[in-house]
């Protein structure tokens, strides 16, 4: 995919929408998507915390406020992402830091679930993992390039986590396993203190536009 249509980018949501939009599905007991089940649910509950505390202690690096000084076109930041996604919860709050710091950058929010025809053109290894941003000539609306859904250091995890649970038949071992994979990967990023995702975000923000990385 080359362009993203106008109309996307029309009905894409800021960051404040993003908010109000969870909010009120949880008062209705939903989530956005289809599931709405207990354990989804609680997901987005969790994820809401996780949101709102990174809105209030995300510090951004000053590699990443130089480089993001270097952005000298409109762009924007187009990510798929879903209420219940916990990388997304770690990760969109950053973004949204990173898109406020740079004066040339916007960040827009579609859910992954109502653009299947997008999310289909940025898979991951064949998978439709979030967060998944796709960066935009604001004008032209030419993509660019694109990074995510999650830091390299999570991304073996999940990885790795996915490679042992083809060994794995029972059914609650496998739950077992899973549960275990979330658990480390939000303790990942507690220790990280977004640092990887802002570095590795910014990377692939300045290959995309010509920048050299060495900035950062």
């Amino acid at each position: 995919m080359n362009h993203i249509p106008q109309s996307v980018v029309a009905k894409s949501m800021d960051y404040d929408a993003y908010r109000s939009l969870i909010s009120e599905l949880l008062a209705k007991g939903k989530t956005t998507g289809e599931n709405h089940s207990d354990a989804m649910i609680n997901y987005t509950e969790m994820n809401v915390t996780r949101m709102s505390r990174l809105d209030k202690t995300t510090k951004l690096t000053e590699e990443a406020r130089e480089a993001l000084e270097n952005v000298d076109r409109p762009l924007i930041w187009l990510t798929l992402t879903e209420a219940w996604c916990g990388d997304a919860a770690q990760i969109i709050p950053v973004l949204e830091h990173l898109a406020q710091t740079s004066p040339n950058s916007e960040l827009r929010l579609i859910l992954r679930d109502e653009y299947p025809d997008i999310m289909d053109a940025f898979l991951t290894n064949g998978g439709k993992s979030i967060p998944k941003v796709i960066i935009l000539d604001a004008e032209s609306r030419k993509v660019l390039g694109s990074w995510g859904p999650r830091p390299e250091a999570v991304q073996q995890m999940v990885m790795q986590a996915k490679a042992d649970l083809e060994h794995i038949a029972d059914k609650e071992e496998r739950t077992t396993r899973y549960q275990t994979l979330v658990k480390e990967a939000q303790k990942w990023y507690a220790r990280d203190k977004t640092r990887r995702v802002q570095h590795e975000f910014l990377a692939a923000l300045q290959e995309s536009i010509g920048l050299p990385a060495t900035t950062l």
